[in-house]
């Protein structure tokens, strides 16, 4: 399987947002374009534009772009918005429910939490990220894994859980209450670009 394996800052720098929410992503000194003195070159042009947009997104849920493609057209076969049917496949994978319950700082760390074996579905262990959760499956986690999680929900402090995400922080226990909208979604990204660029 492909993975990226390269530096993550990188990927912030090129598409000028930051794909994580940590301090080295969020830093402003690392949001300047890569190569010497930030130089862009020439304006984006309109299939510059979208490819940044999609690039965004992948970066953000580290999803490598065949399985990228894959859920676009999954979303497009959907009833509804195709824009927001993509933001909920991507939201419901496992890892990323791992990342918005606050479990994990990072995307890479939820998906080394859930590929390691750590996590419960419904009772079941469950060691693909890419799993899609359901409204109704209760998450629980091995107990050679909780005290990290403890740590990373105090590392983390005012992490808002979305409202799709029932946390219970005393057992560890997350429970999927709802499908995930566009607007519980932390991140700004426009999707009639994305969608755009694979017609």
């Amino acid at each position: 399987m492909a993975r990226y394996l390269g530096p993550k800052v990188k990927l912030s720098r090129r598409v000028g947002v930051p794909i994580a929410d940590t301090p080295k992503h969020t830093a402003r000194q690392n949001l300047t374009p890569p190569g010497i003195h930030g130089y862009r070159g020439r304006r984006l042009r309109d299939y510059g534009v979208r490819l940044v947009e999609k690039q965004k997104l992948r970066y953000h849920y580290h999803v490598m772009e065949k399985q990228f493609r894959r859920y676009v057209d999954e979303a497009t076969r959907r009833r509804g918005n195709t824009g927001d049917n993509l933001l909920e496949l991507l939201e419901r994978r496992l890892d990323n429910v791992v990342r918005r319950a606050g479990l994990a700082p990072t995307i890479w760390a939820a998906r080394q939490i859930v590929s390691h074996g750590h996590v419960r579905v419904n009772g079941v262990k469950t060691d693909r990220p890419s799993f899609q959760v359901s409204v109704g499956d209760t998450l629980t986690f091995k107990d050679k894994i909780q005290k990290l999680l403890r740590e990373n929900m105090e590392q983390i402090g005012g992490h808002e859980v979305p409202g799709w995400i029932d946390l219970n922080p005393s057992e560890l226990v997350v429970k999927i209450v709802a499908r995930p909208t566009r607007d519980q979604v932390p991140f700004d990204v426009n999707t009639n670009l994305i969608i755009e660029f694979y017609r």
